[in-house]
């Protein structure tokens, strides 16, 4: 069996290629992806060459982690069953190449435990539901302390901040520095860093994946108070000491996102509590991979872009 996939082959060296899936076992599942979504963030520091040493990376490799299809054949122990419609975070799954996330492709191979149940109704806005149960991982860890800022309007950011709102908390303020995609929030605010004078926020979340912005940030703190890193940095972080000192600064890593906060999240997108509409701003074939990468990457006004894989054979 085989399929046709979205493969970097080398830094900003792209292209769709015929590649042989591994056989499936009997717990797992052979989907027909329909939509594929990319990311701006760990997915662009392959694309441009910077991503960090990490366990499983390398070239060549399959993209994606967000990717939303159809179950063509369901292993005797998966409990799933051809028909049904399903989320996929990423696939390794190639003969040839790297599945360090394996979602950009026509058809996956992937254990049913990784795979999430998903109402047919949601459309290409099922690809969200990774970034949405990252923000919720974000909020809900540790000890709960809804975000008061919120740095960067992205797609993560505005999940957060739709997180915090959908689950009663106060209403949080997001910087964002580019004019454009200032627009679009509902129920809380979004200002330029330079207009905002507070520095006695209790949790600042970073959105951004800019580490340069750490020492700003710890400016901003109430004494005791929290940063937490949502975003992936491509660079070693570091910040002055005797500010984080005398403000007592906590600074927390958000991990990725674990089963229950896929459960959770689920549950409020099918609920109507959490909303994933407008987040998508753009889509194409997945013919046009080539040039969608660098647009997703290198267009501001593009917050989601999302490969459409319905005519690819």
């Amino acid at each position: 069996m085989d399929t046709v996939a979205v493969l970097i082959e080398e830094a900003k060296s792209l292209s769709l290629e015929t590649l042989d899936l591994v056989e499936p076992g009997p717990g797992d599942l052979v989907v027909e992806v329909s939509h594929s979504g990319i990311s701006t963030g760990t997915e662009k520091l392959f694309w441009n060459g910077t991503m960090p040493e990490f366990p499983g990376m390398g070239y060549p490799l399959v993209p994606g982690y967000e990717a939303v299809g159809t179950v063509l054949e369901a292993g005797s122990r998966t409990g799933f069953r051809a028909g049904e419609r399903v989320f996929v975070p990423g696939a390794d799954c190639f003969a040839a190449a790297r599945g360090l996330f394996g979602a950009s492709s026509k058809r996956v191979v992937a254990p049913a435990g990784r795979v999430t149940r998903v109402d047919r109704e949601m459309g290409a806005e099922a690809t969200l539901l990774a970034l949405a149960a990252t923000a919720r991982h974000a909020i809900a860890a540790t000890d709960r302390n809804f975000p008061e800022l919120i740095v960067g309007h992205g797609v993560l950011g505005r999940l957060l901040a739709r997180i915090t709102v959908a689950a009663g908390g106060p209403a949080p303020t997001v910087w964002e520095v580019n004019a454009g995609r200032r627009r679009g929030a509902t129920g809380y605010e979004v200002r330029h860093p330079e207009d905002d004078p507070r520095r006695d926020y209790r949790s600042i979340y970073d959105a951004s994946g800019n580490g340069g912005l750490l020492n700003d940030l710890i400016g901003r703190i109430a004494r005791g108070g929290e940063i937490v890193l949502c975003g992936f940095y491509s660079e070693p972080l570091s910040f002055f000491y005797p500010p984080a000192f005398m403000k007592e600064a906590r600074i927390r890593v958000a991990a990725e996102w674990k089963p229950d906060d896929m459960a959770a999240t689920r549950a409020m997108v099918e609920n109507g509590v959490l909303s994933l509409g407008g987040l998508i701003t753009h889509q194409c074939p997945a013919t046009d991979a080539r040039q969608a990468y660098p647009r997703a990457f290198e267009e501001p006004e593009c917050l989601k872009m999302i490969l459409n894989w319905k005519d690819v054979k």
